[in-house]
């Protein structure tokens, strides 16, 4: 089979949806399926499975580059679909390069896998300048190339209050129901989005890793805290509002016994260091953005992970490389216990940071515990690896095509 995937964020850039892409790519190429990924990059690329999409020049919201114009992207993009003879495209985000795939794909008559990854609807509060002109700005420019006429958006759910958090769950569900079948990594997201209105087929399927990060991560290690050693805990993620790292801060800082690495930057990053220099040396080191691969090999070396946000991510794939690693994981929000192995995790009692801080403390105080979990979460392996879930992944592609037929 001949996939493309298209996506408005790809490597070098960081984050989820960036090393899920990756994990489908190599999981599927070792399968014998041709896999190319179209995506906005600041350079071009040497790898020839990897096309450039139309790039702004001077406009990175976020550090990310943009794809513009939409126009340009579709055109581009129904030139390579045709002479690549593409069988699937496989949507991953919902900006410009999205947009420019299902103008694409409907052109030509390609069915559209379309996986939603996580709630634009917080992301875009969070990271935005104001948010409430920025997110209708945004909205009427989607709107303009796909209609928001799919979407029945139900105001009386407390994520779907807001007149801008409405605007940005009706051009999700509106996106969904233009695929013609739609992956959610996570019950909890897909609940959410049928709540709302998407009437496409859905899938839950779960992210995996794929063999080369397996490899890199190397055999686990179930933990041993030692007596004269602190307890080491991890966090990763975009510094940023929705993913909450002030409150991982604030729990450490309450919890004496307990060094922290911060792995990731972002709009937050300025506060999160001015906090961070008030604390006691060596409490919390922030390493900023680095490589996939530092971040395993910081997770070698630690005894927890920890997860601050609440309300925002579907399915981390930094919780999967956490339990890939023999990792305890916390995490401060209940949704995502689902992807973890229930001896693995703990959920803490509140959201904030004294929640947070008394299940830190409870894994300091309990030594046999975090060992415990460890062996939990190398038990778990086999779970979070891409090869378990790519059957499942080429059946919805299958089941696409035959809806297209």
């Amino acid at each position: 089979m001949r996939i493309a995937m298209v996506t408005d964020y790809y490597l070098p850039t960081l984050g989820g949806v960036q090393t899920v892409i990756k994990a489908h790519r190599e999981s599927l190429e070792q399968d014998g399926h041709e896999v190319t990924v179209f995506a906005p990059l600041s350079a071009p690329s040497t790898d020839p499975a990897i096309v450039r999409l139309p790039t702004a020049r001077r406009f990175a919201p976020d550090g990310y580059p943009f794809t513009w114009s939409p126009a340009a992207a579709a055109e581009l993009l129904t030139a390579e679909l045709r002479a690549r003879r593409i069988d699937v495209v496989h949507v991953h985000t919902e900006m410009f390069a999205a947009l420019a795939g299902f103008e694409a794909a409907g052109a030509i008559g390609i069915p559209v896998v379309q996986t939603m990854h996580g709630r634009i609807d917080v992301y875009t509060r969070s990271v935005l300048p104001m948010p409430s002109v920025t997110t209708a700005l945004l909205a009427v420019m989607h709107r303009r190339r796909m209609s928001h006429g799919r979407a029945s958006i139900d105001p009386a759910q407390p994520y779907a209050r807001t007149r801008t958090a409405r605007r940005m769950w009706r051009l999700m569900v509106s996106q969904a129901n233009h695929a013609d079948q739609v992956i959610v990594p996570s019950a909890h997201f897909a609940s959410k989005l049928i709540a709302q209105g998407v009437r496409t087929p859905v899938t839950v399927l779960s992210n995996g890793l794929e063999a080369s990060v397996l490899d890199d991560i190397g055999e686990p290690v179930t933990r041993v805290v030692d007596a004269d050693e602190p307890l080491r805990v991890l966090w990763c993620g975009r510094l940023s509002p929705e993913k909450r790292p002030q409150v991982f801060v604030d729990a450490i800082a309450q919890v004496p016994g307990i060094t922290a690495d911060m792995f990731g930057d972002g709009v937050a990053g300025g506060a999160v260091r001015r906090r961070v220099a008030g604390l006691p040396a060596r409490r919390i080191v922030v390493h900023g953005g680095v490589p996939q691969a530092r971040v395993l090999a910081a997770m070698r070396e630690a005894h927890v992970v920890v997860s601050s946000s609440l309300d925002f991510d579907n399915q981390p794939m930094v919780l999967l490389e956490a339990i890939a690693s023999g990792l305890p994981v916390i995490v401060t929000d209940p949704d995502l216990a689902e992807s973890l192995p229930p001896g693995g995790r703990l959920v803490t009692r509140t959201p904030d940071a004294a929640g947070l801080a008394t299940a830190l403390r409870e894994l300091r105080d309990a030594p046999a515990l975090v060992t415990r979990m460890s062996a939990a979460a190398v038990a778990h392996r086999d779970h979070v690896a891409q090869t378990t879930h790519r059957d499942a992944l080429l059946r919805v592609y299958d089941a696409a095509r035959a809806a297209g037929a």
